[in-house]
This record gives C-alpha cells, structure tokens and sequence, in this order.
C-alpha cells in the first residue's frame, strides 16, 4: 500500500485542527475543545511517524542503489547492508503505525476507567487471587501514573477479596486496560494446601469506561435510593455513620453499593458513576450484537464468560488464549509488568479492526 497519500492527509488534517485551536473561541465549548485536543495529539504523533517512514524509505532506495554499484565485499557495501537491515526495521515500524492511523479512534479510550474484580471457582484461593489481581493492576497504574479510587470492596475471611470495584483516572486508561475483561485462571499451590497439590482457581474482570451523562439518561424515577450504615474495613467514622448507598435500577435490577467514603453525598455520586458505565456496557454489548460480523469489543459482556488468561506459578507461566502468547515472567507480570501481553493484545486488535475496514 502506498502510504503517501495517507500521510499527506494526516499532514493537512494537523493544518486545520492546529488552526482550530488557535482561535481562542473554540474554548468556549470545552467538550469540542478536548476533543480537537485529543485530535492534535493523535495527528501530531501520526504526522512525526510519516516524516520518519518517508525519511526512512528514501533512504533505502539510496541505499540499495549503493549496494548494487559496490562490490559485494568492500567498505562501503558492508555499512549498506548494515543501514538496509535498520531501515528496513524502521520503515516497518512506522508504515504500521500510519496504517492503524487510518482506524478511527474509538472515543471512549481516553475515558476514566471502572474496573470490578470478583472471585469465581476456588473459594478462598480465589478471593486471594482477586487481591492479587487487584495489585497487579494498582502496580501497572502507578507506572503510567495513573490514580486508582477504590469505590467499593467486600473482604475475604483470609486476607483476600470476593469483589472489589475501583475507579482508575489517567491518559489512554480505556485504551490500554479494556483487553482485560474475561475470565481470569490461577494455577498455584494455595498456602492453605497441606500436600503441595496445584489448585485452579478463576476471577472475572469487568472494565468499562467511565460513561457520561450524554451516554446514558436515567430516570430518577427509574431509580431506589437506600442509605446504610457502612461496614469492613474504613475506621470509626465511616463504620459508625449512615454513609453507604445502595442505588437499584429499577429497569434492569441492577444493584450498585458504594461505601468507600464517609460522606454520603460522594458515595451517592461514585454509585451514579459506576451505574452509568455498567449501563453503557449494556448498550455497547446489545450493539454489538446487531452487529455480529464485526469484532466485538472486550467490553462486551458476552466475552467475560470466556477464560482469557492463566497465571501458572509452578512454570512461573502467563499465557493470553485470545492471541496465543505465552510469556515466562509471571513473577513480574503479576508485579504490574502487563505491557509484555497488552501491547501485542492492542496490536492484534488493530489489525483486526484494519483488516475489517478493507474488505
């Protein structure tokens, strides 16, 4: 595929969003203005890779010209092959990233993230393994500096959690986390296990985007608020005061518990937010339903029934079923260390969602 053109298109796109948001008045709306902002920073990214793939590509033909005029054992031949092994590593690099330029970039990946972690199979050694999931993913957040807020947890007998909901605000959160839903799978010896036997246990992860208000309307007739009186862990003032809210959503029946803070209006608040992106999972999953030929979306309910991933202790193995990626550093994956798996997961789907708008 000859990428000029689509570079040349990015190039004049940056022109006129740069122009855009030199006028002062676009700032007027502050929604449109963080999306044109978003739009630059893309573009700006995806004009500095043309420039680099173009550079890149001039250089190779210069430098196979070279390589047919010198014999094949000189100086000068040997630093051609050398540049033509590089170039050709670069231009790969950048031409896929000009190609995954042309998939329009899903709107919600720059959203504030809900992640809900729960225990499935196992009893405690699940429960323990949904709090080690829960630090795995609090360790990756604090390496892009993102701020993980608890908004609601329930506590295992041993030390572990059978559901934690947390919130996680940053750049690109969505973008980067939503491979995670689906059905998580340990094999470990538990430290209850008196014979060494390997147990499997499994945990659901449930990501979503922080919906908007824009995304989903609800009715507060459609709605039950109660008020309770918190409990677990938080310290006097939370556990002695009617701060916990419970909202139902009377159409759906689901339930949503916040009892992290100790004022009551903040939980009300963080309960809203958590009803509307569980909401708005609903909706992106019954559109993709209409839409069964198309990839569905990690968010999508339907995948969460499926085991995604095993975490095996004893071979200190990670491996994703969805691209067949196995890696054998378990010990700093579990750390936070995810990107060894998400990076290829964000590629695979890339090149997914490219191949679907070329046919």
């Amino acid at each position: 595929m000859d990428l000029r053109p689509h570079i040349e298109k990015f190039r004049k796109r940056f022109a006129e969003v740069e122009s855009l948001l030199s006028n002062p008045k676009v700032f007027d709306n502050p929604q449109n203005a963080q999306e044109l902002s978003r739009e630059y920073a893309r573009l700006k990214d995806l004009v500095a890779a043309g420039a680099i793939y173009l550079k890149a590509v001039a250089d190779l033909a210069e430098n196979r010209e070279l390589l047919k005029s010198e014999p094949a054992e000189s100086e000068l031949a040997l630093m051609a092959r050398e540049e033509i092994t590089r170039l050709e590593a670069e231009e790969k690099k950048f031409g896929q990233q000009i190609h995954f330029g042309l998939v329009p970039p899903n709107p919600t990946d720059s959203r504030n993230t809900i992640i809900e972690i729960r225990a499935g199979a196992g009893g405690n050694e699940s429960a323990l393994f949904a709090a080690d999931l829960y630090r795995m993913y609090s360790r990756y957040c604090e390496n892009y500096g993102w701020k993980a807020e608890t908004l609601d947890s329930n506590s295992s007998d041993l030390g572990g959690f059978k559901e934690i909901i947390f919130q996680v605000n940053g750049t690109d959160v969505f973008k980067r986390l939503k491979y995670e839903s689906g059905v998580h799978r340990v094999q470990r010896v538990p430290a209850t296990e008196a014979q060494g036997r390997i147990h499997t246990s499994t945990c659901t992860v449930a990501v979503m985007p922080e919906a908007q208000e824009v995304d989903v309307q609800i009715n507060p007739d459609e709605i039950e608020v109660n008020v309770c009186r918190a409990s677990g862990k938080g310290g006097q003032g939370v556990n002695t005061t009617d701060s916990a809210v419970q909202i139902i959503h009377k159409p759906t029946g689901m339930i949503v518990r916040c009892a992290d803070q100790r004022s009551q209006q903040k939980n009300k608040i963080q309960a809203m937010t958590v009803l509307r992106s569980r909401l708005l999972e609903r909706k992106v999953a019954e559109e993709d339903a209409k839409y069964a030929a198309f990839r569905k979306d990690q968010v999508g309910t339907g995948e969460r029934s499926e085991k995604i991933r095993t975490y095996n202790f004893p071979q200190n193995r990670v491996t994703d079923h969805r691209i067949e990626v196995t890696l054998y550093n378990l010990s700093t994956f579990i750390d936070g260390d995810l990107d060894g798996l998400i990076e290829p997961l964000m590629t695979h789907d890339m090149e997914e969602k490219l191949a679907a708008l070329q046919t």
